[in-house]
């Protein structure tokens, strides 16, 4: 199942990536090397090892997800080999940081919940490339990738991560609550859709004060059956405000598929209805990524209108850190995690800049082993970080500013 489709040859341009074994791509590479497809399809063996819908129900294509080809053979015109090399290395980052996430908080480093962005990276990278720096992002609580996607030092994020002074809200948000207003990233919020309507309410002012900016807003497939969500879209294309609604599909709402929580799975499909142009894309490829993203913000940026983008991704991890293999073989196979491992959007990025002359194999260990160093250097200035003082518990929660004027 996992290797569905026709077989179309080895890909002997893997057979010498031992850098693979540097970064958590080791068994989509073990495939690869045993020849399994890695061509682009509409095959979903998600729907298959989830079986027909209790209900019956199917989208019209009859399938639920597609898969995307790994390797691209011509860059965007408007992507340089420079530029795509910094994506790389970007994502390169997001997965050490998050790697490290996991153990450090088995070992009581962190308090409250944790989610990673492990899979996912793409799709900050893509559309975060694209931004200017007067722009705005605000996302869910699986929210690490996005900082550091934005440009956020990995050191406080991490510090953040475990309550330290530090860190980017002072210790006081922890995993689900990063923000780094300068960069006009306005917070990850923990509340399921929540943050939705707030990205609306930043449209709107971008419109009242009639500026070219846009807002992105990523939230998962989940959200999408939050009422206020459906408000917020709602809202959104009535006012025409300049946000880009960015629902990153992973599949599954903590372990519930979309098939088995959504009358209409095809949530792009969904979201039409609000009046507001939508996609469907590949989360799984960077290029496309980057290249879908580019377009759809340049639309929303001079239209101004609302835009949402359904982004077809995975999660190789559980939901969060208490998701553990265990109860994740109760809600999907390891067919159905090797198979989209096969597509993981680091070793197919890696696998285009060598084919294409882009990069050298020493170039991606070298790159590969500065990242793990960023990360490791991120969890040591944790470490060594102080805890915040007991005066700081209300500071900031409460503001100062008076109102100088009712409108």
């Amino acid at each position: 199942m996992a290797t569905g489709g026709s077989r179309q040859g080895s890909l002997p341009a893997c057979r010498s990536f031992s850098f693979c074994a540097k970064i958590d791509t080791r068994r989509a590479l073990h495939s690869a090397r045993r020849g399994v497809v890695l061509s682009g399809d509409n095959f979903s063996p998600v729907s298959r090892s989830v079986g027909k819908h209790p209900t019956g129900r199917q989208n019209k294509g009859g399938t639920i997800v597609r898969a995307e080809a790994p390797v691209k053979k011509a860059l965007p015109k408007s992507l340089t080999p420079q530029r795509l090399v910094e994506l790389y290395r970007k994502m390169l980052l997001i997965r050490h940081f998050e790697e490290q996430c996991s153990p450090a908080y088995r070992q009581g480093k962190m308090g409250g919940y944790m989610h990673v962005y492990i899979g996912q990276e793409a799709v900050a990278t893509g559309f975060i490339a694209h931004m200017r720096d007067d722009d705005y992002m605000i996302c869910s609580y699986r929210d690490h990738g996005h900082a550091l996607a934005r440009g956020t030092d990995p050191r406080p994020v991490m510090a953040e991560l475990f309550g330290r002074y530090t860190g980017v809200s002072k210790g006081k948000g922890g995993s689900m609550h990063l923000v780094d207003v300068q960069r006009g990233f306005l917070g990850g919020y923990g509340i399921v859709g929540g943050m939705v309507p707030l990205a609306v309410g930043v449209g709107y002012g971008i419109r009242y004060r009639g500026t070219d900016q846009v807002c992105l807003c990523f939230f998962g497939d989940g959200a999408m059956n939050i009422g206020p969500v459906h408000e917020a879209l709602n809202m959104a294309a009535v006012y025409k405000v300049p946000v880009v609604f960015i629902c990153e599909n992973n599949r599954y709402a903590m372990a519930t598929p979309i098939e088995f929580a959504s009358a209409v799975p095809n949530l792009a499909e969904r979201a039409r209805q609000y009046g507001m142009p939508t996609k469907q894309i590949g989360g799984m490829d960077l290029l496309e990524v980057y290249q879908e993203a580019e377009e759809i913000i340049h639309h929303v940026r001079h239209t101004p209108e609302p835009f949402f983008v359904e982004v077809l991704t995975y999660r190789f991890e559980g939901h969060g850190i208490a998701d553990n293999p265990t109860n994740q073989a109760l809600y999907r196979t390891k067919e159905e995690v090797e198979y989209w491992r096969q597509r993981d959007p680091i070793v197919s990025t890696a696998r285009f800049l060598i084919e294409n002359g882009i990069a050298s194999e020493s170039e991606l260990l070298e790159w590969d082993s500065i990242a793990k160093q960023q990360a490791l250097e991120a969890v040591a200035f944790a470490d060594a970080s102080p805890e915040p003082p007991l005066e700081e518990l209300y500071r900031d929660v409460y503001t100062d500013m008076e109102v100088q004027e009712w409108r």
